[in-house]
């Protein structure tokens, strides 16, 4: 097994000689040479050089969950990530009558771990592959027609994961980073089997819910523990009760030393998205229209749950893990429009944008491509956004419950009728396995009275549009835009079957001529709007065939700018391995109050109320009361530290990342970030960004003293001595 570390793009490895700051920073492996020096400064005391092994200790031990990060801590397959990565799962395997997400679980043995559902992976990387090469050559080979760019990147990418999966145990992915600049393949032994090992109570997990959401002093048990099974012969294969527990070549062992304030802590993970290359104009639309626009609707959606579930606990049930996302983006949102204006974002993105423009004049002639990939980026933002309202609410709408499943199966059927390397991305032979997973999982995340609320409220949101801003073939279907037309439609929606499971598997083998013919609402609904959301597809391809010339252009001079001013550059997150390293720190906040580093029990009992979310077992309160720290407190603050920052840069999909000590060992999971620093998806702010983070003490006097898992302990070799 190799791991290629090779060439840099220009954009991805600049100047790391003069970091201004050590824990600014999301940088992907093959910068790790470059940094080294940092590092060692930092504090770390392995070699850097082990770290640029990506399948070696400790980083083989940290895989990704799809969205999350988490890793392995024990050579039984053990998985450790937060509460609320593997909250889809504790929800799909909960009942209003056996409720896991208020009481939690704990699998005594292996036979008694639940299947984290169809559609639950575990990614174990084993190779990355730089590409660029290739990728461009493709791009240049179309010419000049933005469409045909486009579908010439789509066919590399489909021959270069085929290539790449030849052997099934594998999944592979394609990167893009820097805008184009740099194109690297992922290839992950992909985990079928996850079963979900042990989650405590909600009220530990979830403490605080959202009211401490992004907030510090944080007190909140953000852990869980899934296992990777696969079958006898060592493979991955799908849930089965043969399969046994996958072995690791790399686990995490907790850390032997006690953390404390100014210690050296790194993170490896896979971070969702940052935009900190972005247009002024692409900011700007950002917080004066999607942020505001989304926080807005997810508000409405979560409070039309909140009326049902009151008195539907089945509802209450169903639909919490779409709540728990819904609660977190909108506040994530609220916050980082608070922090635009709060730090003069706009102002400063401005500033930034016209130095480089400025400097771009400057080079004369040589200026001249870039500056005409900037111009022509604005251009096609102005477009974008001519259709960004109808867009959002006709998506939105296409992702309720019956509706989304006739469109999704629809458009398969459409796709299966054409050989498996021309079909779209999403609908090819490797993908058939996860839409049935979402066809057979959604029992359990549907209840019909709930999805008629959704259908009801999205199409009121399209009745709102501007005049002439709708969609014509959606119009037609609809058969007026007023009140009376929505309460028809959904009268005629109320009559599909797509509801019930055996119906959905029907259709997922079903042929296009037998959708065209169907008398079910929800699939004549998605047989009457696909020519119009094949042709906005058409239109959102040759847009990004235009951008694949223009953004990596205009990116590369931003860096060559920074460049020449001894500045640095890493590339905007794009949910690929990512290391990110700093200290211990506490911070001032905005009031002037000195925040400090670590949390304790104490502060868990302080905030009890005894209603949620602050309501935390009587087994912990009577715990803490008795200071039965377990062996497990820290002298220094007199408690079990609960949880505790540091000045790392992560984001989204950071979650259940391990923190890792100057020694490569595991002293907590990465959780959050302070309401304070959020808009630092944008810009980064050195003064105010801080992690937060559970400390592994507390995710193991919780295990022993309050939801006992001595198996678990043992296991991970923590058991108390």
């Amino acid at each position: 097994m190799r791991l290629n570390l090779l060439a840099f793009s220009v954009v991805a490895g600049l100047g790391l000689a003069q970091l201004a700051q050590a824990a600014e920073g999301m940088w992907v492996p093959q910068q790790l040479p470059e940094i080294a020096g940092p590092l060692k400064q930092a504090g770390l005391q392995l070699d850097p050089q082990q770290l640029a092994d990506l399948t070696g200790d400790p980083m083989g031990a940290v895989v990704a969950l799809g969205g999350c990060t988490a890793s392995f801590v024990s050579p039984q397959g053990l998985v450790v990530t937060n509460h609320h990565c593997a909250y889809g799962a504790i929800q799909l395997n909960s009942t209003a009558e056996k409720n896991l997400i208020k009481d939690g679980f704990n699998a005594p043995t292996f036979k008694d771990e639940l299947s984290a559902g169809p559609n639950a992976r575990i990614y174990v990387l084993d190779d990355i592959t730089d590409v660029t090469a290739q990728a461009r050559a493709a791009i240049a080979a179309a010419g000049a027609d933005p469409l045909k760019r486009t579908e010439a990147l789509e066919a590399f990418e489909k021959k270069a994961v085929a290539d790449c999966e030849a052997d099934e145990a594998y999944s592979c992915r394609l990167y893009s980073f820097s805008g184009g600049n740099t194109y690297r393949l992922f290839k992950n032994l992909e985990i079928k089997d996850v079963r979900l090992a042990y989650a405590p109570p909600g009220s530990v997990g979830k403490f605080g819910g959202d009211i401490d959401n992004w907030m510090w002093p944080r007190h909140t048990g953000d852990f869980s523990f899934y296992r990777a099974y696969v079958g006898k012969d060592g493979k991955p294969a799908a849930f089965s009760a043969d399969n046994v527990p996958y072995q690791p070549k790399h686990w995490l062992k907790l850390a032997d030393q006690p953390l404390g304030e100014g210690d050296f802590v790194m993170v490896a993970g896979y971070p969702g998205r940052t935009d900190r290359y972005a247009l002024v104009s692409e900011f700007e639309n950002t917080a004066n229209w999607l942020y505001p626009a989304v926080a807005k609707a997810y508000k409405e959606q979560i409070a039309l749950v909140e009326a049902a579930g009151k008195d539907d606990k089945d509802i209450a049930v169903k639909y919490a893990a779409n709540m728990a996302g819904w609660n977190n983006t909108s506040k994530n949102f609220d916050g980082q429009l608070d922090g635009f204006k709060r730090n003069g974002v706009l102002a400063h993105k401005q500033k930034e944008e016209a130095a480089v423009l400025e400097w771009l004049r400057a080079q004369g002639e040589a200026g001249r491509p870039a500056l005409h990939a900037y111009d022509r980026l604005q251009n096609l933002g102005t477009m974008a956004r001519a259709t960004q309202e109808r867009d959002f609410v006709l998506g939105m709408f296409n992702r309720t419950g019956t509706l989304g499943t006739a469109v999704r199966l629809y458009r398969l059927a459409i796709e299966k009728a054409r050989p498996d390397a021309e079909r779209e991305e999403g609908y090819q032979e490797r993908d058939l396995p996860a839409i049935e997973g979402g066809l057979k999982q959604m029992d359990r995340r549907y209840v019909a009275s709930m999805d008629r609320q959704f259908q009801q409220y999205w199409l009121q949101q399209y009745l709102q549009l501007p005049a002439g801003k709708g969609l014509p073939a959606l119009d037609q279907w609809l058969g007026g835009h007023d009140a009376a037309a929505v309460d028809a439609a959904l009268a005629r929606l109320d009559g599909s079957k797509l509801g019930e499971l055996d119906e959905r598997l029907k259709w997922f083998n079903a042929d296009k001529a037998a959708f065209e013919a169907s008398s079910d609402p929800a699939i004549q609904y998605a047989v009457a709007v696909m020519p119009a959301l094949l042709e906005l597809e058409h239109q959102r391809k040759v847009r990004m065939g235009e951008e694949l010339v223009a953004r990596p252009l205009f990116l590369q001079a931003i860096a060559d700018y920074k460049q020449s001013k001894g500045g640095f550059v890493y590339p905007d997150a794009n949910l690929s391995l990512r290391i990110t390293f700093g200290n211990v720190k506490g911070y001032t906040g905005l009031d002037g109050k000195v925040q400090q580093p670590f949390t304790d029990l104490e502060g868990v009992a302080a905030k009890e109320t005894g209603a949620d979310p602050f309501d935390s077992p009587k087994a912990l309160l009577d715990a803490v009361k008795a200071k039965r720290y377990g062996g497990l407190e820290d002298k220094r603050i007199g408690s079990v530290p609960v949880n505790f920052l540091s000045d790392l840069d992560i984001t989204g999909g950071n979650s259940g990342s391990p923190v890792l000590d100057a020694h490569g060992r595991l002293v907590g999971l990465a959780f959050d970030g302070i309401w304070e620093a959020v808009a630092s998806n944008w810009v980064f702010d050195p003064v105010m960004t801080r992690m937060i983070s559970v400390d592994q003490r507390y995710m193991r006097w919780i295990m022993q003293e309050v939801a006992p898992a001595p198996q678990l302990l043992k296991e991970m070799e923590a058991a108390s001595k």
